[in-house]
């Protein structure tokens, strides 16, 4: 992406951004403030040097309250972006996790209580090494569905025959 593309607007708000949260910024209101208070005599602490502050600070923070929801929705899609890749790219990794903020509050929770079951899974391995995703964790159920209904097939398959030649004695 090159910095060409990007408008008026955008270059502006990253500018902001960076400059309002240095350590310059910070020093700069922090001077306004000791500037404001020291001036208080001089105006005899009168309503109107109280408006000044009050004034200032209302709007610079109505501004900032949407400079920094602008700066945290930019970094939070570059950071599910990159996740996504790595979900993307990794073998083994579920690609159901791929977007998953776009999903509704239930069904991450439902998602989440899963999870909450594959690390009680984990915490019981002996082995640190042990790895659970949603899809092993969906086979190593359906495996064992399997195996338990061969089994039983099997002990009834067992009894029956016992059965059959206790009634043939």
């Amino acid at each position: 992406m090159s910095k060409k593309q990007t408008g008026l607007m955008e270059r502006f708000a990253n500018w902001a951004t960076a400059a309002t949260g240095s350590s310059g910024a910070f020093l700069l209101a922090a001077g306004v403030v000791v500037l404001w208070a020291m001036c208080g005599p001089v105006f005899k602490y009168s309503e109107t040097w109280q408006l000044v502050i009050n004034t200032s600070t209302t709007i610079i923070t109505f501004l900032m309250v949407f400079l920094i929801q602008k700066a945290q929705n930019k970094d939070s899609k570059a950071v599910h972006l990159k996740l996504n890749e790595l979900v993307a790219a990794m073998e083994g990794a579920s690609n159901r996790m791929v977007n998953i903020e776009d999903l509704s509050e239930h069904e991450l929770e439902q998602i989440h209580k899963y999870y909450v079951k594959l690390s009680q899974l984990a915490k019981s391995e002996d082995n640190l090494g042990c790895t659970h995703t949603i899809d092993a964790a969906n086979f190593n159920h359906q495996h064992k569905s399997q195996r338990t209904k061969t089994n039983t097939d099997k002990i009834n398959e067992s009894k029956n025959k016992r059965a059959e030649s206790n009634g043939a004695n």
